[in-house]
């Protein structure tokens, strides 16, 4: 019995993250930014969210964050376009900045925004339970 409910838990939970990725990946509005040349989403098995993006002036930046730290998870914006609102605990998201002009940055930071496209309330409320699997 102990193994059918632990296979059970595991499928769920790879499901949850397929699902997300998928999600995530079809949602976000690269179109957003000025120009990007070259963007990657993705979220690991493992739970972490992370964002990279290449500018067409080779400046880049990157965000990351475990979703087990996630504190909150809103939206603002209407089911054409908007933002999916994540905040952390603490300073859990990394962000980083390479190649600008005014300089590198490394730092911290308790609020991350992705903006997305075509998010239906009903996306956004599954979207919403799957991450909250993995805070478990």
């Amino acid at each position: 019995m102990a193994l059918t409910l632990s296979s059970w838990r595991f499928s769920k939970y790879e499901e949850s993250w397929e699902w997300i990725q998928r999600c995530l990946l079809q949602s976000y509005n690269q179109f957003s930014e000025t120009s990007l040349k070259k963007w990657d989403l993705s979220v690991s098995p493992e739970g972490f969210f992370r964002l990279k993006k290449i500018f067409p002036s080779g400046k880049q930046e990157y965000f990351s964050f475990n979703i087990s730290r996630l504190k909150d998870i809103s939206f603002k914006g209407s089911s054409d376009s908007g933002e999916i609102i994540f905040t952390t605990r603490e300073d859990d998201i990394i962000v980083q900045t390479y190649n600008d002009p005014h300089g590198n940055i490394d730092s911290m930071s308790t609020v991350f925004k992705l903006p997305v496209l075509g998010m239906e309330t009903q996306k956004l409320d599954s979207l919403r339970n799957a991450l909250l699997m993995f805070k478990h």
